[in-house]
């Protein structure tokens, strides 16, 4: 009785030669290919390097400075902007300013890329079923899958370094960014678009002047839970050597330094809430000035 108890499984020499076959695959693409892979995501790193040069190179008051008139045009708030000063000053005090200035610049760059790419994509969705049938199920498997999965193609193709973490933060990032555009231009009221007919609108004036702007909330949206992952993939991508809070943490769990740790982890959070906070609130603004030009 005991196959009722144990359940069947293919023999362990197929599935050693099925593994084998599928590692040497990928080695083989690998070798073939992997310097034109790299070669082809190498103005990323350009792109990494500048955003770190400019955040490392411009003096702390200066980027207060920005911070706070960032936090005020976003919500005129004194609340917001206050407390987003004191969260860079208090990571500053910490001695971790260098590192939150690396963190940043990953986060920058993969939110840009991440828009760069998921926008357009989830404008195909909005505008072909298709389309959206054959990505949907794509973004599923990239929201389900563990992020320590990501790390072993990349690195076997590209490596360790900036880039392939990058790349690892950015395919973690991405699907809100994709499914919430998607989703803002498909609630887009109906007819709102048929007036847009009515007056000869083309495809892309419809989408330009009357889908984006009434789906930018919604867009806005997907944007924040981008940042939100991006931050969340930090830590996990320091085991390639993404530098920044990530590195900190990561030397905190395999040495046990508890305060390290604490400290570093709490940094990332004071981040978290900062972007949370501005981009929440600029989204809010976007929408109360779209409904006002249109009252």
């Amino acid at each position: 009785m005991t196959w009722l108890t144990t359940f069947p499984q293919l023999k362990s020499t197929w599935l050693r030669d099925l593994q084998r076959l599928i590692d040497d695959g990928f080695r083989s693409f690998t070798r073939s290919y992997g310097d034109l892979i790299e070669g082809f995501f190498s103005p990323l790193q350009s792109l990494l390097i500048w955003f770190e040069r400019l955040l490392l190179g411009t003096p702390w008051p200066v980027i207060l400075l920005v911070v706070a008139g960032l936090a005020w045009g976003a919500s005129r708030s004194l609340r917001v902007v206050i407390g987003s000063v004191a969260t860079l000053v208090l990571i500053g005090l910490f001695g971790m300013w260098d590192d939150t200035m690396k963190t940043i610049s990953m986060v920058l760059a993969a939110t840009l890329l991440s828009i760069a790419v998921g926008l357009p994509l989830g404008i195909l969705m909005a505008r072909s079923q298709r389309v959206q049938r054959i990505i949907s199920p794509i973004l599923d498997i990239m929201q389900t899958m563990p992020s320590f999965v990501y790390l072993i193609p990349v690195v076997m193709l590209l490596g360790i370094g900036r880039v392939p973490g990058l790349i690892a933060v950015v395919i973690y990032a991405i699907p809100p960014m994709i499914r919430l555009t998607n989703l803002g231009i498909r609630q887009v009221d109906p007819e709102v678009l048929e007036a847009a007919d009515a007056f000869g609108s083309s495809a892309w004036q419809k989408l330009v002047k009357a889908q984006l702007p009434l789906a930018l909330p919604t867009i806005m949206a997907g944007i924040n839970q981008t940042i939100m992952m991006a931050l969340a993939m930090v830590v996990i991508a320091s085991m390639i050597g993404v530098q920044g809070l990530g590195q900190p943490v990561l030397r905190a769990i395999n040495n046990q330094y508890f305060t390290m740790g604490l400290f570093n982890g709490f940094a990332i959070v004071g981040i978290a809430i900062l972007f949370d906070r501005i981009s929440q609130a600029w989204g809010k603004r976007l929408q109360k000035h779209h409904e006002a030009s249109h009252d």
